[in-house]
Parts: structure tokens; sequence; C-alpha cells
């Protein structure tokens, strides 16, 4: 028959036979070998499949009498299960052994992985059950420390402005500076530790100073705020890469493999591209309308006050169009409640202008946003006012 290669089968074929005659396991095996050939071309002929390993050697079980032949035929099979069904259906085919007349059975296919895998499984479970009782005392400690390992660090304040930041700043080589506090929580939930805030687009005098000690990663959302931190960097802290959220993105919104993925790419600052401050003569038009826009404007007393009372409480006020209150609530309910109200006309809170408030804000009808600072607007909207409270409060 040829040398074989030893295989580890994932199937076994077993089938019976009987036989009008008698015969040796030679005879069986010529039969099966001759009347199997060429019937599915020579890369399945029983004689190659065992030459490549992929079925094994068959092995044939029988016994005569009155003058009669019974026995048993097992075949593994390193084949697929279409394959495997295919052979087996072929050696079920055989219907003669030399001059006797022959019928073959298909009793089974076993697959051995299964059998393989409960044998397993059931050894598993007395290896963990064993481990269970031989455990010692200290484990569960262990495994709490362990757990504690893998939570993210909590934000700490930094610097006489006490921005957020993690732990590491004060110990690490190289920091991370973002723009506010949802980007270092954002850094910390990706395991890193050396990142800083800057709280604004004013360069804050720490971020500064931390400058002359350490090297600096610009890390920023991928939008006209972005652009302007990094050009304050740039002309005070002097960083030596700069990392930045795809376009129109912020940091806040990324996962921590993107955080990762965007780190690795970052750039050197003396091959970065240099920021154009070039506008077109339409956005000069619309921002000097703006501003003389915003000259022209008279707030009512009630914005005014509200804006004083409201500067560092981290509230929020919702007023209608009679600028009565209707709502007071936590800056981080803002946009929840703001989306079950109807006749709403200006906000008033301690908290940051963003672009998913003015969304809401301008499905809601809004009119006026009154807010500490913005970040990240890309689309200004021609029918809400924004104001600012230093703008408010020093007028």
């Amino acid at each position: 028959m040829g040398t074989f290669q030893a295989i580890a089968p994932k199937y076994v074929i077993s089938t019976s036979f009987e036989i009008e005659g008698v015969v040796e396991k030679s005879d069986v095996i010529g039969a099966l070998f001759g009347q199997t050939e060429g019937l599915f071309g020579p890369e399945l002929d029983l004689h190659e499949l065992q030459k490549t390993g992929r079925i094994g050697r068959i092995e044939i079980k029988l016994k005569s009498k009155k003058d009669k032949t019974n026995g048993e035929i097992t075949i593994p099979s390193s084949l697929d299960k279409p394959l495997t069904a295919l052979i087996a259906a072929a050696i079920e085919n055989v219907d003669r052994v030399g001059p006797c007349a022959a019928k073959v059975t298909l009793d089974k296919i076993e697959d051995v992985r299964a059998a393989r895998r409960d044998t397993i499984i059931k050894r598993a479970k007395e290896i963990l059950h064993k481990w269970t009782i031989d455990v010692s005392p200290g484990t569960d400690k262990i495994s709490s420390e362990i757990a504690r390992a893998i939570r993210p660090a909590e934000i700490v304040s930094y610097g006489p402005e006490k921005l957020p930041a993690g732990p590491d700043v004060k110990n690490a080589k190289s920091i991370i500076v973002v723009e506010g506090r949802a980007d270092v929580a954002v850094l910390l939930k990706s395991g890193l530790k050396n990142v800083i805030a800057v709280e604004g687009t004013k360069i804050p005098s720490t971020v500064i100073n931390l400058s002359k000690e350490k090297e600096i990663i610009a890390l920023l959302d991928g939008d006209r705020g972005g652009d302007m931190i990094l050009e304050g960097l740039l002309q005070v802290a002097k960083p030596s890469f700069v990392a930045r959220a795809p376009r129109g993105k912020e940091v806040e919104e990324l996962t921590p493999k993107e955080v990762t993925q965007i780190l690795l790419k970052k750039t050197p600052i003396n091959k970065l591209k240099k920021i154009s401050r070039t506008r077109t003569p339409i956005r000069k038009l619309k921002e000097k309308k703006e501003k003389k826009e915003k000259k022209q404007i008279t707030l009512p007393d009630v914005i005014v006050s509200l804006s004083s009372e409201l500067e560092g409480t981290l509230e929020a006020v919702i007023l209608n169009d009679q600028l009565d209150i209707l709502e007071k609530m936590p800056v981080s309910e803002l946009c929840i409640k703001l989306k079950t109200l109807d006749n709403a006309h200006t906000i008033v809170f301690d908290g940051v202008i963003t672009q998913r408030l003015i969304d809401i804000a301008g499905d809601k009808g809004v009119e006026r946003i009154v807010g500490e600072r913005t970040s990240g607007i890309v689309k200004r909207p021609l029918n809400i006012q924004l104001l600012l409270f230093s703008k408010i409060n020093t007028s």
C-alpha cells in the first residue's frame, strides 16, 4: 500500500460488512482501494489520501463462519466533514470482495475532537475542584489587588490653577497635554496617567512651567478649538510632538485603542506643517459683522444678574421667552433636562458651550445660550446667540 503519514484524526468512519464467501483482510483492503479508485479524481484516491496523511491506517476485523464472512472497517480521517462523508459513502458503495458478493453498511462517523473535548472538560472540572479546595487564604486579597491595578486612575488637581490631571504628571519625564477634564478621563481609561488639561485656549502657567522641565506631547481635538490651543502651545510651551483626533472629532470621543493609535502616529514638532492663519474674505466679513452685532446688543438685567450669580457654581438655568426660570439644575444634567422642555428660550450656565448642546438647543427652539466658554464648535448657529460670562461680567 506504500507509506503514509501519521495523522491527528478529526473523525473516525466505522462500517460493518457481510460477504458471501470466505475472504482474508487483504481481499477486503484490495476491494476498498480497487472499487473507489478514480471515482472522484486522483486527489481523493485512497492511496493518495493515505500518503498525504489525510486518512490513516484502515483497520479490518473479520471472522468467517458457514461460508460467510462478517466484520468491521475503521478509517480515521483528517478531512473536513463533507469529504469525510464522501469517503464513507464511497466505502459503503463497495459491493464485491474478490468473486464474492458483499454488502457494506455505515454504522457511524464519530467526531474524535468532541470526545476529546468532553474528556478535557471533565478533567478541567476535576482540576478546578481540587484547586478551589487547596487554594491559599491569600488568593482573594491578591485578586482584589490585581482588579484595582486595572481600574482607571482617578483625576487629580494639579498646580495653582487646579488643572485636571493624571497622578503621574509630577514624576513623568514627558506629559500629554489635552484640552479638558473629559479628555483626561479618556486617557486615564487608556492607561495613560501622565496627562494634564489646559482647560481653555489660554495656556496656564502650570503647563508653561512643566514644558521647561519635561517633554510635551499635545493631543488635541480635530477642530478649530484644537488649532487654537496648538497655536498657544507653540508660542509658550513648545511641545516636542503633536497628535490630533480625526478632523471634526474630539479626544473625549476616542476609544482607548484609538488613543493609542493616534499617539503612535504623533508628529515631531519640526515636521509639523505651519498652521494657516489665512481666512477667506467672507469669513472676515462675517466675524466683523458678528463683532459689530455684539457691541450693539443690550442684555436684559435678569441675564446679566444670572451670569454673575452662576459663575463658579457649576449650575445651569433654563428660562422661557418671558425670562421666567423654568428649571434649575447641575450643569451635568443640562442636556438631559433640555430635551424634556418645549418652551425653552434662554440658557445660562457655568459650563462649556459645545456643539452637542447647540444642536439640542437648536432642535428645542432656544435663541440664546450664555456660558463660561466654548469648545469644539464646528458649525456656529445663525439663529442662536452665544455669549460668554467674561464678556458680560466685565462689560
